[in-house]
Order: C-alpha cells, then sequence, then structure tokens
C-alpha cells in the first residue's frame, strides 16, 4: 500500500486511500477497536491468509496508524493497538457503517431507532456475552470512568442528545426524527429510580456523542445523581459497533441500554426502545432477576 503521488498529492482522500489500501484494512481497524488484537485471533475472525494479515498488519505499524505491545517473549508476540493516528479513524468506521445500516440495510429513511429484528437489532443483541474491551469514557464532571466496576453491575445506557431548554437548543428538525424524543424523560426516569437500582447492586451511567460541556449542563438542569459519559471521539461506538445516525453534523447514538456485570460482561440488551420510561423499570427488574 503505497500514498499516492504526483497530480494526488493534495488530496487527502487519496492520501488516505493510499495508506489504508482495501477493504480488509478497515474490518482490521474494526476489529482491533473492538478488542480482538492478537494475529491468531485477527486471522481467525477476518479469515484472511496469515501472509496477507502479516502484511497489513506491518504496513499499518510502519504508517503509524497501529502499535505493537509484547505480550509474549517467547517466542515473541505482540498485541496490535490503535495509535492516536488510528482512533481518528474511527468516526471513518462509524460514518461506513451508518450509511450501509442506512442505505444498504435500510431504506434509506433518517432514525434514531430500529424495527426489531433489524440487522441493528440482531447486531446489538449480540453483544449480549460479550466481554467489554476495557475504555474509559470522560464523564460530564471532567473525570475518566470505567464502562465497568467490580462488585457492581452497571446498567450503561445510551441516549441520542439531551439538552437545555432555551440554552443549547435541540438540532434542526429533532422532534421529526423517529425514536430522537425521549432523552429528558429517560434520564430524569432514570434519576428518579436511582436510589433502586443503587439497593439493587448497580450503579447507572449515560452516554450520547456530545461533548462533557454540554452532558455537565443538562446534567446540572436535570439534577442527575450519575454521570453521563462521553463518546465525542465514537470509541465506544466502534468498539462495540453500536447503531448511530447523523444529525446535525453529528454522530449519534441510537436510543439502547446495556447491562454489565462485574467481570465488564454484557448481560441484557435493550433495543429498540420505544417507551423511554418504561424501559428504566424493565432494565430494574433485569437487574434484580440477574443478581
Amino acid at each position: 500500500m503505497k500514498r499516492v503521488d504526483l497530480a494526488d498529492a493534495d488530496c487527502g482522500i487519496a492520501q488516505a486511500v493510499g495508506v489504508l489500501g482495501d477493504w480488509w484494512t478497515f474490518l482490521l481497524i474494526r476489529d482491533i477497536a473492538g478488542g480482538v488484537t492478537r494475529f491468531d485471533a485477527l486471522q481467525r475472525a477476518l479469515g484472511m491468509s496469515r501472509r496477507a494479515l502479516a502484511e497489513r498488519l506491518a504496513e499499518l505499524t510502519d504508517h503509524g496508524v497501529l502499535q505493537r505491545r509484547r505480550y509474549s517473549d517467547r517466542p515473541p508476540r505482540y498485541d496490535y493497538l490503535l495509535t492516536a493516528k488510528g482512533e481518528g479513524l474511527l468516526p471513518v468506521l462509524i460514518a461506513l457503517q451508518e450509511w450501509g445500516d442506512r442505505h444498504l440495510m435500510g431504506d434509506g429513511t433518517l432514525t434514531a431507532t430500529a424495527e426489531a429484528g433489524s440487522a441493528e437489532s440482531r447486531r446489538v443483541h449480540a453483544l449480549a456475552g460479550r466481554k467489554l474491551p476495557e475504555i474509559e469514557l470522560t464523564s460530564h464532571r471532567g473525570q475518566p470512568e470505567p464502562l465497568a466496576r467490580e462488585n457492581r453491575w452497571t446498567v450503561l445506557y445510551c441516549f441520542p442528545g439531551a439538552f437545555v431548554p432555551g440554552a443549547q437548543g435541540y438540532p434542526p428538525y429533532w422532534p421529526e426524527i423517529p425514536g430522537a424524543a425521549g432523552c429528558t424523560l429517560e434520564s430524569t426516569t432514570y434519576a428518579a429510580r436511582s436510589a433502586d437500582f443503587t439497593a439493587a447492586g448497580a450503579r447507572v451511567l449515560g452516554v450520547s456523542t456530545q461533548r462533557p460541556d454540554q452532558l455537565a449542563a443538562f446534567a446540572e438542569h436535570a439534577g442527575l445523581p450519575f454521570p453521563l459519559l462521553s463518546d465525542q471521539d465514537q470509541r465506544l461506538a466502534a468498539a462495540l459497533l453500536l447503531p448511530t445516525f447523523r444529525a446535525a453534523g453529528v454522530d449519534r447514538l441510537k436510543r439502547l441500554t446495556l447491562l454489565i456485570d462485574p467481570a465488564a460482561t454484557v448481560r441484557a440488551v435493550q433495543f429498540p426502545i420505544t417507551d423511554p420510561a418504561g424501559s428504566v423499570d424493565e432494565m430494574l427488574r433485569q437487574v434484580s432477576a440477574a443478581r
């Protein structure tokens, strides 16, 4: 894979394609972002020949997209991890996924939800039983927050966007996007039931692709007792292939909820969610049953 020269020397698209090469490279980055970081595991997941995989990993490492971290001395073996340069490709993966979900596997409609039994729904429900990669997101309080914690269950609810009325304003045509409305109701319902979740041995976290300052303004306005996390760099969305939609120039998470055990394994999934308030009571029942 060589960068494009001559007439395309000033074209960022051409230069990027010269580094990324073919579609195998995007699938490699997808799987590494999702926590598949070792050679044999990548080869099994993708079905590539060992030679082709070795060549692509070496080229991506040479370009600074990946870095190697040794985990065995005899024989020498490595984890392949995304660098900051590599993580800069995550929004590209999310854009490709959203385009495929919407225009290839869907009917082109802009929506913040999905049909039960759709490809997006199957992908989300397949997360049950999966161990999460080690990811920390910045909370609205400005602190890093792990997605799982020892001795505690975690309810992680993903929402499209929550806004302070009259201050931040809603994106254009927000009420017309199916499934977009209801984030305030969902968050305040979780706040009202927060003590019940604590008594059941679970903590509550909300996550969206909004900036931490936007989440801080909403958390203060709504009086939320739990952290809201920012996935503005789309690390979580890319790691779990969470369904997204694009509104007002921002890729936003579709509404879904994950129940995560203390070992960082997903134990239950809610998606699609058609009743944001009712989903809170249902999740509380699932927490009580799981423990």
